[in-house]
């Protein structure tokens, strides 16, 4: 608790940052998703490029026909969502809804499997709520591709910077009552 309130403008200064961008993540949902796009697809150039390297770098290896295979298929994608973003922001999309479908299926029939446990209920209501949105992002798939990806992008900001906001907020109030039960 002391790095909290030690730190406690860096969180406030952090979590309003944050909040802010995620606003304007938000108001351009689409230039954000093909911003990510692009920002993928040169994180995956580099990484086939280092793979490839790697891959003459250790010959020798046994799997070595694999690791230059998969520093190909890297940078092929990576080519791939850099002359085509739109492609790209449709892949992510599809991507996302078909992991979240996945995910909240898992979350349900975690949240069985746990039942006795208390508070059971918030991973079932969790995993229902994953399952909605992703069949909600599928059905609507491909002719919202463009914003959805930004969009929640933008709202993940927002509530990371507000809690970070509420912890600081937290900070300064204990801080402020541990002064005044000190100076009593």
């Amino acid at each position: 608790m002391d790095a909290l309130q030690k730190n406690r403008g860096w969180f406030l200064a952090l979590g309003a940052l944050m909040v802010v961008l995620g606003v304007i993540v938000i108001g351009t949902p689409a230039v954000a998703t093909l911003a990510l796009g692009k920002l993928l697809a040169w994180i995956l150039v580099i990484g086939g490029v280092v793979q490839i390297v790697h891959a003459f770098k250790v010959k020798e290896w046994r799997g070595f026909l694999f690791e230059l295979l998969g520093g190909v298929l890297y940078l092929l994608v990576g080519l791939m969502l850099v002359y085509d973003p739109l492609g790209g922001a449709l892949a992510l999309t599809l991507l996302l809804a078909i992991f979240l479908v996945v995910q909240g299926v898992f979350q349900v029939f975690m949240a069985f499997r746990v039942r006795p446990a208390r508070n059971w209920s918030w991973l079932l209501a969790s995993g229902i709520i994953t399952l909605i949105l992703g069949l909600l992002i599928w059905s609507k798939w491909p002719s919202d591709a463009l914003w959805v990806v930004g969009l929640l992008v933008g709202i993940h900001l927002i509530s990371s910077g507000w809690s970070l906001i509420m912890l600081a907020l937290a900070a300064r109030s204990s801080a402020g009552a541990a002064e005044a039960s000190q100076s009593s």
